[in-house]
């Protein structure tokens, strides 16, 4: 009992009459929370998997969409309607952007969703929380109201698309930076004897460690290849997951070399100088933007400081001859 009340003083102290409220509020927030993630990483009850599989409308798909739909998030299921986006082309464009971030789960696109409504709403409890207990007697006008409710409620609801933004671009820089050495591997493998396929396997494993998102492309390729998927469509799609301009140009000149039957090594060899000759272009164009983005600093540096040192003297001069005339 001393404990509690010990405890229910010091927060009343801090926050006010509404202090062990607040805390019970957010204990309870936070019991929530991780009763929610939970039941997220809960395994599906075999039972109803197989029961889910007896359904008439299960049992009317075909096997590859039904074989797609397993090892999904049951509790993700239930939510479905509201976690993905109905229509078919702005799901496969949200699972494309989200497979350029890196993140190729099948349940990305649902939990990118729910990430999207779970920090909104946390978002807005953020802003009631300042607003009506740590300011309760501060009177705010509307807009101000507003802007302090909805503002981080929609700050945390813009906040994963921002993150993936930026995994996105992060994403296509490494692997910008990393597919020159890759052509090179590549050449080198297939001027060893190796055929396109031994040489991507290869190529992966020897970039797992300088390039991960590189080499994670390029074992997705080579066990498409294994599996017996179309080469060109196993590089069209690469390029397409990359989104790197370099990639999809390098997807066209293997397709096209393999439909005119011209020798792969040598358009290896021509393909690979070019990358090297663009790397090089890149960071000369790097560093001859550096001139131009240290001007703007430079001036608010040194010009206010030259301006007192050469003007500041005219000016004391100046103030003490008038001084002195009165």
């Amino acid at each position: 009992m001393n404990i509690l009340a010990t405890a229910e003083g010091f927060l009343t102290d801090q926050f006010g009459a509404f202090g062990p409220l607040l805390a019970i509020g957010l204990l309870g927030l936070v019991m929530v929370l991780l009763a929610v993630l939970l039941l997220l990483n809960q395994p599906e009850d075999p039972l109803k998997k197989l029961q889910r599989s007896m359904e008439p409308e299960t049992r009317g798909k075909p096997q590859k969409e039904r074989l797609r739909q397993n090892n999904r998030n049951e509790q993700l299921q239930k939510f479905a309607s509201f976690l993905e986006p109905q229509n078919a082309e702005e799901l496969s464009a949200m699972e494309l952007k989200l497979r350029q971030a890196g993140y190729s789960s099948k349940d990305a696109v649902r939990f990118f969703h729910f990430a999207q409504m779970a920090l909104g709403l946390i978002g807005l409890a953020a802003g009631l929380f300042y607003v009506y207990v740590m300011n309760a007697d501060f009177k705010f006008d509307t807009q101000a109201m507003v802007i302090r409710i909805i503002g981080p409620g929609a700050a945390g609801y813009m906040l994963p698309k921002y993150w993936v933004t930026r995994r996105i671009a992060e994403r296509k820089e490494q692997i910008e930076a990393g597919f020159p050495d890759s052509l090179d591997m590549m050449l080198v493998c297939v001027e060893a004897g190796q055929s396109l396929d031994q040489s991507i396997v290869r190529v992966a494993s020897e970039l797992q460690a300088s390039y991960p998102q590189l080499a994670f492309e390029f074992e997705i390729v080579a066990q498409e290849m294994k599996a017996g998927k179309d080469k060109e469509k196993v590089l069209r799609d690469m390029g397409t997951r990359c989104g790197v301009q370099d990639i999809s140009s390098f997807v066209t000149v293997m397709i096209q070399s393999a439909a005119f039957g011209t020798s792969i090594a040598e358009a290896l060899r021509v393909y690979a100088a070019e990358m090297r000759d663009k790397r090089v272009m890149r960071a000369e164009e790097a560093a001859n933007k550096l001139p131009v983005k240290m001007t703007l600093a430079t001036m608010m540096l040194t010009v206010p400081p030259l301006l007192l040192i050469l003007v500041g003297p005219s000016i004391k001069n100046i103030m003490n001859m008038g001084n002195a005339g009165n």
